[in-house]
C-alpha cells in the first residue's frame, strides 16, 4: 500500500476526504483543520478558540499517526479576517504555544474571502515527517 488514510480514533467520519494522509516514505499530510470539535461541532465562534481548536486537531491526526508535534514542518494558515489577526498577537502566540510549544515549523499565511464552512473563521493544514 502507497499510503495510510489517518484518523483519529472517536472523531466523526469525514466525508469525501481525510483528515490525514502518510506516504509510505513517512510524511504525514494534513487536511486542512478548522476550529470544529471531533464531533464537527463548533464550541466557539471566536478567532483565539478556533484557533487552539485547529491547532489540537492537527495534534489529534499527528498522534493517530504515531507522530509528535515536533514532527511538524510545515503549517498553511487560512485566516477570514487579517485585522483580528494582526490586533490578536499576543493571544496568538500564548495560544500556540499552549499546543505546540516552542516548536516553529515553517508557516505561511493566507487571507481568504471565506471558507467552505460558514463558522470557519481559520483552517490550517499541516505537513509532517513521522520516522
Amino acid at each position: 500500500m502507497a499510503h495510510k488514510v489517518i484518523e483519529p480514533a472517536g472523531w466523526a467520519k469525514a466525508k469525501g476526504y481525510a483528515n490525514g494522509v502518510l506516504s509510505k516514505s513517512g510524511t504525514l499530510y494534513v487536511g486542512g483543520q478548522i476550529g470544529w470539535t471531533k464531533d464537527q461541532v463548533f464550541e466557539s465562534h471566536d478567532f483565539i478558540g478556533q484557533m487552539e481548536q485547529a491547532l489540537s486537531n492537527i495534534s489529534d491526526v499527528v498522534l493517530a499517526a504515531g507522530g509528535a508535534i515536533t514532527d511538524v514542518t510545515r503549517l498553511t494558515w487560512y485566516v477570514t479576517d487579517k485585522q483580528e489577526y494582526l490586533a490578536r498577537q499576543s493571544e496568538v502566540g500564548a495560544v500556540y504555544r499552549k499546543v505546540f510549544g516552542r516548536h516553529f515549523p515553517a508557516m505561511t499565511m493566507v487571507v481568504v474571502a471565506g471558507l467552505v464552512e460558514d463558522e470557519a473563521l481559520l483552517e490550517i493544514e499541516a505537513t509532517a515527517e513521522i520516522s
